[in-house]
């Protein structure tokens, strides 16, 4: 990693994740295969502070340590890269398997549970699907139709006010990594 840390992919440990990392690799991977409109790509770091809005949408009374949990709901990411879902299920249990030993080893590192309860992980799901429909509109190139088969549409209220930013990946770096601080500062 540019830290300086060698992660095991097989065998990570909590000691082998920075925030740094995590931040830089995210804003580099792009949303979507990169099939989107705009000057940059769509990065699954700038996803990931979206998520994290929805969510505190969702459960406006939810502490501090599940908004980080919604941050870094993709963060294996940054060094497995953003695979659609058909893709991860063609390559079978062995991805969950090594997607899931990464979860633990990040949530750990950052004092989350290494397994989030059920009632978070579908809240987290399901700002998760929110963003992708907003993604799938709004700089995917889908139809507010097309994009109804694949994602629910959201209801109005819980969008008003929130658009997919495109930026230069060392914005996102910068705006994912204050993000965080102030995520644990508040833990």
């Amino acid at each position: 990693m540019l830290s300086g840390r060698r992660l095991d992919l097989l065998d990570p440990t909590p000691v082998d994740i920075e925030v740094s990392d995590i931040a830089h690799g995210l804003a580099f991977v792009a949303r979507w295969n990169g099939q989107t409109y705009g000057e940059h790509p769509y990065s699954v770091a700038e996803h990931s502070l979206l998520v994290e809005e929805i969510f505190g949408r969702i459960a406006p009374n939810s502490p501090a340590k599940w908004r980080l949990a919604a941050l870094l709901h993709d963060a294996p990411e940054y060094v497995i890269g953003d695979m659609i879902s058909p893709v991860k299920a063609a390559v079978g249990l062995g991805y969950g398997e090594l997607e899931a030993r990464l979860t633990a080893a990040i949530h750990t590192r950052f004092g989350l549970p290494a397994t989030l309860p059920d009632s978070v992980k579908r809240q987290i799901k399901r700002a998760d699907r929110v963003s992708a429909w907003m993604e799938a509109t709004g700089i995917a190139g889908f139809s507010q139709e097309e994009a109804a088969k694949y994602f629910r549409p959201p209801p109005s209220a819980l969008i008003d006010g929130l658009s997919v930013h495109l930026r230069a990946p060392v914005a996102t770096r910068a705006a994912f990594t204050k993000r965080h601080e102030e995520l644990l500062a508040a833990i």
